[in-house]
């Protein structure tokens, strides 16, 4: 008997992929990375790089919120920016929604993200 399943939500943005939003496996949760769409439209959300972390955020939080987890529940994030100039700005808004006890986190600089967006975040939480 397998003790992983698919996690999907109608609360974040469709999988633009052959992808889930998350699976779990076991007490785990992995996150499939998530980009600044507004799951409403589609589409980017307009602003800039605090706007795209704040829109990303949310998307993870409804991922996470579906299989019955928080961002309380994350112990590892790994951030990909567009441009580490966007740093200092996303940093200010992930300590916001990571302000005690923050999971563990990487953050990598990439040529480019889908769709065009600044930042992708994915995460993985424990049950």
């Amino acid at each position: 008997m397998s003790d992983h399943g698919v996690i999907t939500t109608g609360r974040a943005p469709a999988a633009i992929g052959p992808y889930s939003q998350a699976v779990r496996s076991g007490s785990f949760l992995f996150c499939s990375g998530q980009i600044p769409l507004d799951p409403a439209t589609g589409q980017l959300v307009q602003g800039g790089i605090e706007a795209q972390t704040a829109q990303v955020l949310d998307n993870l939080t409804a991922v996470l919120a579906a299989a019955g987890l928080t961002l309380r529940d994350v112990v590892k994030t790994t951030v990909f920016l567009a441009s580490m100039d966007d740093f200092p700005a996303m940093n200010e808004v992930y300590a916001r929604s990571f302000d005690e006890d923050p999971p563990a986190r990487s953050t990598i600089g990439v040529a480019s993200l889908p769709k065009g967006a600044r930042v992708e975040i994915e995460a993985i939480a424990s049950a």
